[in-house]
């Protein structure tokens, strides 16, 4: 009808268009899953449909854990629901996710993007001599056309046969001009791509871009980036080695496989570190909290929640391992500063007679104090070493506490 606007108004998109509309809206519909990857949603998991089990191809789920319920856990749980199954895998997702946030930040880093972009400046080159190439033929197959069409013009027309064969030749070399040009053409097209990014640009993304990851808390962000840099993961989990192994798919056609260590039954991320409980191990028969305190500070050994190793902390490490406490008793041993203190010299002299074998003397470990036995200081050659230092020192009138400066020197064949 006249007067009478139509509504709504009518708007066509393209075909291309359309198959990206759908499959953006496939990848947003996290409840009609196809076993592909997802959308960025938030939350507290960094791979959140992204991963994917290797034994049976499903999308593994998150499930949180802890106290506040904020650490993640991946597992695939598919089987199970639909068949009655076990699960196919299970395991943490802090270890994983900070793995793979060290291997994002990795690859862009300012030595990734700078190859990256030589990489894509020679692609482009390689490109562009595809290209002029192309034009050399096509240049060449014009050239041909015009010699045959010359080449018919000047044919006698009552020579049939030879005016035939000149025709194909002419018909031929067009046909070959067209070809070139769609070849050109699709050339066009397929090598429409953006021009290769500034490298100053890049370069301080790069730079700015692991500070500005670990300051933020927003990790709908952070999924975004991944899902960028990472088509998707495959993992697995070796539980010979207890190790979670996971396929990396990035971006551009490219994989590369990461482990990362799987908790044991009852490990948290304050578990102490192997070495510390055998250091208590092999210590705790013979010496007190405080001197295994006092070695795993020197040691530099720290405890699960990254402090400094005190008395009451040894002490509960023994109780939950079930280690016993110190049977030592200081009539049986002496310490390198007991020793020094019970014959009267420096603790520099005693360790000189140790490395000399005058005192018999050991440690469970580095660092450790020394355990030297009481009876042998009662051994002629400590009583005669000892007296040989004193001696000296009384004839240099050198008082106890002035014993250290002068057995230096008396090494050092000063005095």
């Amino acid at each position: 009808m006249d007067g009478v606007a139509s509504w709504p108004p009518s708007r066509i998109i393209s075909w291309e268009q359309y198959e990206r509309n759908q499959a953006l809206i496939a990848a947003n519909a996290h409840m009609k899953s196809r076993m592909q990857p997802k959308a960025a949603r938030g939350g507290k998991a960094l791979l959140a449909g992204l991963i994917r089990c290797r034994r049976c191809g499903r999308m593994l789920h998150i499930s949180y854990t802890g106290t506040q319920g904020v650490v993640p856990r991946y597992h695939c749980k598919g089987a199970h629901v639909n068949h009655g199954e076990d699960w196919c895998i299970s395991f943490g997702g802090a270890r994983v996710d900070d793995a793979v946030s060290r291997e994002i930040l990795q690859a862009i880093s300012g030595n990734a993007i700078e190859a990256a972009v030589n990489v894509a400046e020679k692609l482009r080159s390689q490109q562009q001599e595809r290209r002029r190439m192309l034009e050399l033929e096509l240049e060449q197959a014009r050239y041909e056309a015009k010699l045959a069409t010359r080449c018919y013009e000047a044919v006698d027309p009552d020579n049939r046969l030879v005016a035939a064969e000149l025709e194909a030749r002419w018909n031929a070399g067009l046909q070959k001009v067209q070809e070139i040009e769609k070849r050109i053409s699709a050339f066009d097209v397929q090598d429409s791509r953006p021009a290769v990014p500034d490298r100053e640009l890049l370069m301080s993304l790069a730079q700015d871009l692991p500070s500005v990851w670990r300051a933020t808390s927003n990790m709908r962000l952070k999924q975004r980036i991944v899902r960028i840099l990472i088509e998707e993961i495959v993992a697995d989990v070796e539980e010979k080695h207890r190790e979670v192994i996971l396929l990396i798919h990035w971006a551009g056609d490219r994989h590369s496989q990461l482990k990362v260590n799987k908790k044991a039954t009852g490990q948290h991320n304050r578990t102490h570190s192997p070495e510390a409980v055998e250091v208590v191990r092999r210590m705790a028969s013979n010496y007190s909290d405080e001197q295994i305190a006092a070695t795993m500070n020197r040691m530099g050994l720290r405890t699960g929640a990254n402090n400094t190793w005190n008395e009451q902390r040894v002490y509960a490490l023994r109780r939950s391992h079930h280690l016993p406490a110190s049977t030592s008793t200081c009539a049986q041993t002496l310490t390198l500063e007991q020793t020094a203190e019970r014959l009267g010299v420096s603790a520099t002299c005693v360790r000189h007679m140790i490395e000399r074998k005058l005192i018999p003397a050991t440690q469970a470990i580095e660092c450790a104090p020394w355990q030297i036995p009481v009876r042998a200081l009662e051994s002629a050659e400590v009583r005669n070493a000892v007296s040989a230092v004193k001696n000296r020192l009384r004839r240099n009138g050198r008082k106890p506490k002035e014993q250290q400066d002068l057995f230096n020197r008396i090494e050092r064949g000063e005095a």
